[in-house]
């Protein structure tokens, strides 16, 4: 086993200017994608829940000449240092969902150049479906006629 693990060690050593250089191209773009997910880890026996972060670059749409490109990262829990340490040097417009560990990026107190945020319209979409479907929201059992709701 701990051959393997060496080998991997030694690879990922020996891949990391690559990475860097993806990751530097990843964050010089004026308009980035985060979001973060879950992946099942296998560690001593068992699988553990951990996190996976992904930031993505596509100026195509834009006209942009330069390739798209994503750098990912992986941590073991979700607490916001992770994205304020990945996005430190970052400054432009973010893209993501509504997450709080973004909320200290786009303090304007933070750097002379403070992301931006563009919150993520997948995400606010799904609470207009739900205010539509009243239909539904009777059957569930909602107390008189369903009200619109703030998040």
């Amino acid at each position: 086993m701990s051959t393997l693990a060496d080998q991997v060690g030694h690879g990922t050593f020996a891949i990391m200017p690559l990475f860097q250089l993806i990751e530097r191209h990843v964050l010089a773009v004026e308009r980035l994608h985060g979001d973060d997910t879950t992946i099942r880890v296998l560690a001593k026996g068992k699988c553990t829940t951990r996190r996976s972060w992904s930031y993505g670059r596509d100026d195509r749409p834009f006209g942009g000449p330069a390739p798209p490109a994503a750098v990912y990262y992986a941590s073991p829990d979700r607490r916001g240092q992770h994205p304020q340490r990945h996005l430190a040097a970052f400054a432009g417009i973010l893209q993501a969902d509504c997450y709080s560990g973004f909320e200290p990026l786009f303090d304007p107190q933070r750097k002379a150049m403070p992301i931006t945020p563009a919150f993520c319209f997948a995400h606010a979409r799904r609470g207009f479906f739900e205010l539509a479907d009243i239909e539904k929201n009777a059957r569930v059992g909602s107390k008189g006629k369903p009200a619109p709701r703030s998040r």
